[in-house]
């Protein structure tokens, strides 16, 4: 697309975590799904890419889908105004992280779930499998083993969110399963598919319901005030649709009643999220007018 292509050299990939640097910069793609399962895509919407914070979004819906709004007592829904890594709302906050898709709130949902199913990261998987149809998908265990020896931020909240009691199980468990389920590969093409249970009021692909339509309704809500880290704002200006991005360079997005779209390249803005991918969604909804707004 036009608007993916005019950011090329922009932004830098996340070479924080050792085993994403070596990644193509300058690659792209972008798959739609719609209503009733299409796919339509434009640039590499077949190769798999680590999805990062784009898993908190399912492990989010599994969470609430088995313990339902008590998920709630131990995270809140609100944006942060801070760095996806960040620990300076967590003392002020007793250990109540701000929302479940900055990394804090996101170790808590791995907890949960981890205590409600006994595999958190299976669980994300298996999800992912059954909805994208790609029995294949899996995790990059380089990817979790770079990011656990580099995680010391992330084991550094995740003690600290113990130390007010709000986690379950032992850090290290907790670290485990949040490091696999953010290091599952996937394309495009499979998110997009995955993600259509937010588009079609929580209903899964084979027709089971996983989330009720209010569920899916908050679930729609957080993502949009909360999904891309700081810029949350900045997102739904340009976007206008509920997303969840992650610093593999991949958006997924909803367009409630009408379908899916996934988005990637690899280079990222300050505040985490893919530049190409934002401004191929951005021209996406300017020239269709598919927004919630």
């Amino acid at each position: 697309m036009a608007a993916a292509a005019a950011t090329a050299g922009r932004g830098q990939v996340a070479d924080y975590i050792p085993a994403l640097a070596s990644v193509d910069p300058d690659a792209f793609g972008m798959a739609m799904a719609t209503f009733d399962g299409e796919i339509y895509g434009v640039g590499q919407v077949e190769r798999p890419f680590s999805i990062q914070s784009v898993s908190k979004l399912f492990s989010l819906a599994l969470l609430l889908a088995e313990i339902g709004d008590r998920v709630w007592q131990g995270v809140g829904r609100e944006p942060s105004g801070n760095p996806f890594n960040s620990l300076v709302q967590l003392e002020s906050e007793r250990g109540i992280p701000r929302n479940p898709f900055i990394n804090a709130g996101a170790l808590v949902v791995t907890d949960r779930l981890l205590s409600a199913t006994g595999d958190a990261a299976g669980a994300v998987r298996e999800f992912l499998r059954t909805e994208s149809g790609n029995s294949k998908l899996d995790t990059d265990r380089v990817v979790a083993r770079s990011e656990a020896e580099q995680g010391h931020r992330n084991a550094a909240l995740a003690h600290f969110i113990a130390s007010y009691g709000n986690l379950q199980n032992p850090v290290d468990w907790v670290l485990d399963h949040y490091y696999a389920h953010c290091a599952i590969e996937a394309s495009c093409r499979d998110l997009a598919l995955a993600g259509l249970f937010l588009s079609k009021h929580g209903l899964r692909v084979d027709g089971r319901r996983l989330l009720g339509r209010t569920d899916a309704k908050r679930m729609n809500a957080v993502m949009l005030t909360c999904g891309t880290y700081d810029a949350a704002g900045e997102f739904a200006y340009r976007v206008g649709l509920p997303a969840k991005s992650g610093v593999g360079g991949g958006v997924l997005a909803v367009i409630p009643q009408h379908g899916t779209l996934c988005a990637w390249g690899p280079r990222l803005d300050a505040a985490g999220n893919s530049v190409a991918a934002i401004a191929a969604l951005d021209e996406f909804t300017t020239a269709s007018g598919l927004s919630v707004f």
